[in-house]
């Protein structure tokens, strides 16, 4: 009996160690095929883009739809963001005695980092669940296998002019973000003391080179992509019926946040290298 006891324990204590393995090694091959098929997605959607017949309508309705219809919010919160960081900005630059240089700074971290790192989460968190959720309704309504059936190309219908308004938008409102953000930082300059408004931008943009403009903005256009990619996949292979869209719509949302930290890294280290 004690060496049958033995033996319980030591497969026991055995199975305690092997199940995380097996579990860990489940996620590892659910994450690399999901990332597999994202990537087949992605080709999908470059061969289906560049070939006639194009949706220009449905195109501009998404235009329409993602990017004007996020303006409030992202100009709400870029202008916000804009007036707190001089307030919290400008305390240690008067110890150090260089306050004057409050408009370079906030400037040069609103162009470069904050206003499109920003931007691109909000537009994540409203445009890429509301693409996951959108998707994902109409196909456990089974409506996109109706388009097919009646001949419409569900996938360039759906999914290319989504994710192209995506990459057009996004940087739109990236610009106009960085404008009002600046503004709400020049409110914030002037609370404590008077700071001529072509005197406040003279400073911002007598500090800005190239080099901070041109590779934020071009980031936004890949950020773009990330949102409306991620969320149009999330959405068109959504399953598990109603439940499955909110499914699709969080984790839109959390993946396509992940993947614009990506981006941004790399777009920091490519543009390190030309500095």
């Amino acid at each position: 009996m004690f060496v049958i006891q033995c033996f319980e324990n030591y497969f026991r204590h055995y199975d305690f160690i092997l199940k995380p393995m097996m579990v860990q090694q489940d996620n590892l091959k659910s994450f690399l095929h999901e990332t597999g098929e994202i990537f087949r997605f992605v080709l999908r959607f470059f061969r289906e883009g560049f070939r006639p017949r194009y949706e220009v309508a449905e195109f501009v309705r998404q235009c329409f739809v993602i990017g004007y219809k996020s303006l409030p919010l992202v100009a709400l919160t870029a202008f916000i963001i804009g007036l707190v960081l001089t307030m919290q900005l400008r305390p240690t630059m008067v110890k150090y005695g260089v306050d004057v240089q409050i408009p370079a700074m906030v400037g040069i971290a609103i162009v470069r980092e904050i206003g499109p790192i920003l931007t691109a989460l909000i537009f994540a968190g409203k445009i890429g669940s509301s693409i996951g959720a959108e998707l994902g309704s109409m196909k456990v309504t089974e409506q996109i296998d109706a388009m097919e059936v009646s001949g419409t190309n569900p996938f360039k219908y759906l999914v290319v002019t989504r994710t192209l308004a995506a990459m057009l938008m996004l940087p739109i409102l990236v610009i106009l973000a960085d404008a009002i953000a600046l503004y709400g930082s020049y409110l914030g300059v002037n609370m404590y003391e008077p700071l001529t408004f072509n005197l406040f931008f003279k400073k911002v943009f007598d500090n800005l080179g190239y080099i901070d403009v041109i590779p934020a903005f071009i980031k936004t256009f890949f950020f773009g992509f990330a949102v409306g990619i991620v969320g149009s996949y999330k959405g068109y292979y959504s399953q598990k019926g109603t439940e499955g869209v909110g499914l699709s719509a969080n984790s839109s949302v959390v993946v396509s946040s992940v993947f614009i930290f990506i981006i941004d890294l790399i777009a920091v280290q490519i543009a390190d290298i030309f500095q």
